[in-house]
């Protein structure tokens, strides 16, 4: 089953992205928003790394047709750097090491800055519980 989570910047408490999905196996990062026609409203991925790297969080653009909101987030929750990321490009990576690369729609872009802190938040829905 699907793992989803919310992000939550600490300085405020306030939920910024809600309900991202988890995306932690190579084939879900590898998959990320390739073939999709858009993005649904409020929809978000959160691309999970075993540990923290320029490299293996770089992402790219290919067979994907809208621009997105690229937020790149290290292991401590900080936010490390951020791009919109445009339809066929080849490689976006951070300026720092990351572990977790937030993609969504570029308005987020707007909401989030480089320093802020978030905390990840369980939102998967209850089934059997």
């Amino acid at each position: 089953m699907p793992r989803f989570v919310n992000l939550r910047l600490r300085s405020t408490g306030v939920v910024v992205v809600s309900g991202a999905r988890w995306c932690d196996s190579f084939f879900s990062r590898l998959r990320g928003l390739m073939f999709r026609e858009r993005l649904n409203p409020g929809e978000a991925l959160i691309l999970v790394e075993p540990s923290e790297s320029r490299a293996a969080t770089s992402i790219h653009m290919l067979f994907v047709s809208f621009p997105i909101a690229a937020i790149w987030i290290n292991s401590k929750g900080r936010v490390v750097d951020k791009v919109e990321a445009q339809p066929w490009r080849p490689y976006y990576a951070p300026r720092e090491p990351a572990r977790y690369t937030l993609e969504a729609a570029p308005a987020l872009l707007e909401k989030i800055s480089i320093g802020d802190e978030f905390d990840f938040e369980d939102a998967s829905p209850a089934i059997g519980r």
